[in-house]
């Protein structure tokens, strides 16, 4: 029997690389073209960040996608719903890591 997601996002996968949901691949898509067209760069798929607070190891925050955007280093987090976990995470990696922007993308 196949399981079903929790918020029945359909897994997907594209360039070999494996999406949680059609709206992650569709975004890769689109993060494809802005990279063609230059607009940005050094996109990577699911970069890892460590999460550490006042010198202890607390964990990691893998976002959806990051790129360099007119100098500046953006990270992309496709979101359904945003539960718990990720909005603590999101607190978290903000705290971390303030040069970097985080940008939510809703569904």
């Amino acid at each position: 029997m196949k399981r079903c997601s929790k918020y029945g996002a359909k897994p997907t996968q594209c360039d070999g690389v494996r999406f949680a949901s059609k709206t992650e691949a569709k975004r890769y898509g689109e993060l494809q073209l802005l990279e063609r067209a230059r607009q940005i760069a050094g996109l990577a798929v699911h970069p890892r960040y460590a999460l550490s607070v006042a010198g202890a190891m607390v964990g990691h925050y893998t976002p959806d996608f990051s790129y360099r955007e007119h100098g500046r280093e953006i990270v992309e987090d496709v979101k359904g719903v945003r539960t718990r976990d990720y909005i603590f995470r999101a607190k978290i990696f903000r705290a971390c890591y303030p040069a970097i922007e985080l940008r939510e993308i809703g569904a």
